[in-house]
């Protein structure tokens, strides 16, 4: 028996996960929560990087006697260090309105395969001030495992979303990264590296984007699955053995990001349970009785992936704004998930029609697994079963990588995810014949 922790920090909360792989099972445990949001400073968004990392140390001492650790985030944001090793400022938030107006540039999808997100990091550093002054870049996980360790690297399947990989090498990009300044992106390492130790605990680099570690978590039984990591954001795609770089994948924006095992996570960002969030941050309101409600409520449709529903702020307001109408609270959580399936769904079928995979079942992992009545609309907008949970995937693929590294766990991906399986409660929905006007 072997115990590791899994740092996971998410956009609005992190928390450290204790878990336990022994007798073909997977066993977690939360040892600590903690909040995790912007804040403002003169002007700018920016996360509280040192006070997430003081949390992360509660959160050790908190989990016991350990084989391992490894530490998961969103992806694209960073720090900067100086020539000592200090950080620089601290790291701003990708909703922060400095890359409005970016542009992508002809070619680059061939190179990085990623679809166009203002926010990528490599649009980031074109409006960082303090990029002459850096000696280093180092991504949120890796800032907080240098904290920890002294040792720096850049985890591989977070790399790929910086738009400064070369997806089909697998390594920095030389025509991408001839602008910025000499060393500084790190080393690349992969999920199961050692990351250097933490008071004598091995530290494990893992699929340190946390989508990549909550793929790793889909209990698929065969390859011929879609999955929906359904959090803050919808990550919606298949998994693939190489790239799609074709004109009609980037027409329809859709990124190639690495994933654990030398596998793409070929997909497309839909925004996500951010909507309901600052729906319900405005309304100061509960989510349940409001699904309650929404079940019989009459919804309208609307693009959940307009760029006017990224920054915080008034959401209910933009939600009635885009529909078109006035609506009750019910009616806004109703339109939401109407939306939300529907993005769903075309990101599911143009995920098949693009890399040419079959699909025979969608898997929503992550807290959206929780949500019944988006799960069973996924499934209808779809027409395929959909298969939820676990809403633990993200701390569980970290935590299996891990065990994988320290030798409690074996073999390939599906090995993995049969672990995932037979630890872990799934709900399954099937489709309904629906005449409903959204269909």
């Amino acid at each position: 028996m072997r115990t590791v922790a899994a740092v996971d920090l998410g956009a609005s909360s992190g928390r450290v996960v204790r878990g336990v792989v022994d007798d073909g099972a997977v066993h977690i445990e939360e040892v600590h929560r903690f909040p995790n949001g912007p804040v403002h400073l003169r002007g700018t968004l920016h996360w509280d990087v040192p006070g997430l990392y003081r949390e992360v140390l509660t959160g050790l001492k908190l989990a016991g006697e350990l084989d391992s650790i490894g530490i998961d985030s969103w992806a694209v944001d960073y720090g900067l260090l100086d020539a000592g090793g200090r950080l620089l400022g601290n790291p701003v938030h990708y909703r922060d309105s400095r890359t409005d107006g970016s542009t992508p540039r002809d070619g680059l999808y061939e190179i990085n395969g990623l679809q166009f997100q203002p926010f990528n990091t490599m649009f980031q550093l074109m409006a960082e001030p303090l990029l002459p002054q850096a000696s280093q870049l180092l991504l949120i996980p890796d800032l907080l495992s240098y904290w920890l360790t002294g040792e720096r690297g850049a985890e591989y399947t977070n790399a790929t979303t910086t738009g400064l990989i070369d997806v089909r090498t697998g390594q920095w990009s030389p025509e991408l990264t001839r602008d910025l300044p000499a060393g500084l992106l790190p080393d690349l390492r992969h999920p199961g590296d050692s990351a250097g130790t933490y008071n004598g605990v091995p530290v494990t680099a893992v699929g340190s984007h946390d989508t990549a570690s909550a793929v790793v978590a889909v209990p698929a039984e065969t390859d011929r699955f879609a999955y929906i990591s359904c959090g803050t954001w919808s990550l919606v795609g298949v998994e693939l053995s190489k790239p799609v770089l074709s004109p009609e994948s980037k027409a329809a924006n859709f990124t190639n990001e690495g994933g654990v095992d030398g596998t793409i996570r070929y997909l497309r960002n839909v925004m996500g349970l951010w909507l309901l969030q600052e729906c319900l941050r405005c309304w100061d309101a509960e989510l349940e009785p409001l699904l309650r409600e929404a079940r019989q409520a009459e919804g309208s449709v609307f693009d959940p992936n307009d760029p006017v529903f990224l920054p915080p702020g008034d959401m209910p307001a933009r939600i009635q704004q885009a529909c078109g109408r006035v609506m009750t609270r019910a009616e806004v959580v109703r339109s939401v998930l109407d939306s939300l399936a529907l993005a769903h769904r075309d990101a599911v079928n143009d995920a098949q029609r693009l890399s040419g995979k079959e699909v025979e079942v969608v898997h929503i992992v992550g807290g959206g697994s929780h949500n019944e009545l988006l799960c069973q609309l996924t499934a209808d907008a779809c027409g395929l079963p959909v298969v939820a949970g676990p809403a633990e995937a993200t701390a569980l693929g970290n935590v299996l990588v891990q065990a994988r590294a320290v030798g409690a766990a074996h073999g390939t991906l599906a090995d993995l995810r049969k672990l995932v399986r037979e630890s872990q409660p799934l709900r399954r929905y099937l489709p309904r014949a629906t005449t409903s006007r959204y269909a």
